[in-house]
């Protein structure tokens, strides 16, 4: 009854995880819908909830759960554990807030830059004293191929199938070579960028397509799957003792 539910609605999946009152993560786990989400929730017992949703909507499913239960709904009208200094608040997503949250928690009072190599790659940029700045966004991994296939005549869609040659043989091969080895140029080059300004970086990544990088990419870097969750609930144990 002491655990805290972080909830985290995508624009398919809806993904959750279970906190003990330590903030230790218990369990995880993904809803293809808010029916399934809305059934598990009912059959479980929480003491506080935090609703992370890039669709919006957030007002309909807490009408469905019990009123007892005290619920959160991650947005400008809770009070972040960070400073966000981003010019246009409105327009940053919540994933990378929450994902921004949760590398200060990880690691607080250094510089940190969170890679998420998801349908977009996006960077995000935390400084020593807790300050939000923003960073870049550039197409993911599955967004460069359908674009490369779209785009053109003849060019095939193809999809990833972990590390690439760095000469192609042939076109799929070549395709293959500038989607994988370019986002890997790309990933490695930010981090460069970002380590000859900033001592002691800390780069965490995380996101769908984290695993085909964490193992190529040059540098000291921290997979950390579960970033957005994290911050999730650091943000709602933040609300919750203030």
């Amino acid at each position: 009854m002491n655990q805290q539910l972080c909830i985290d609605i995508g624009n398919t999946l809806i993904k959750t995880a279970l906190f003990d009152p330590n903030n230790q993560m218990q369990e995880k786990h993904t809803f293809g819908n808010e029916m399934e989400l809305l059934k598990y929730m009912n059959n479980n017992s929480f003491k506080r909830i935090i609703i992370s949703s890039v669709k919006g909507g957030e007002n309909s499913l807490i009408a469905c759960l019990q009123p007892e239960l005290e619920v959160f709904i991650f947005g400008k009208n809770l009070t972040l554990p960070i400073l966000n200094a981003y010019k246009t608040p409105e327009t940053l997503g919540k994933d990378r807030l929450a994902s921004a949250i949760g590398a200060f928690a990880l690691f607080p009072n250094q510089n940190s830059l969170v890679i998420d190599a998801g349908t977009c790659v996006t960077y995000d940029f935390v400084s020593a004293d807790g300050t939000y700045h923003g960073g870049a966004i550039s197409p993911g991994m599955q967004m460069r191929f359908r674009a490369l296939h779209d785009f053109t005549a003849k060019l095939p869609l193809l999809a990833p199938q972990g590390n690439a040659d760095l000469i192609g043989k042939d076109t799929a091969s070549c395709i293959r070579s500038g989607v994988v080895n370019g986002m890997k140029f790309e990933i490695e080059k930010t981090i460069e960028e970002y380590a000859a300004n900033y001592p002691d970086l800390q780069v965490i990544v995380c996101g769908g397509d984290a695993h085909f990088f964490e193992s190529i990419i040059k540098g000291v870097i921290f997979a950390f799957p579960d970033l957005v969750l994290f911050g999730l609930n650091h943000t709602l144990h933040h609300n919750a003792i203030s």
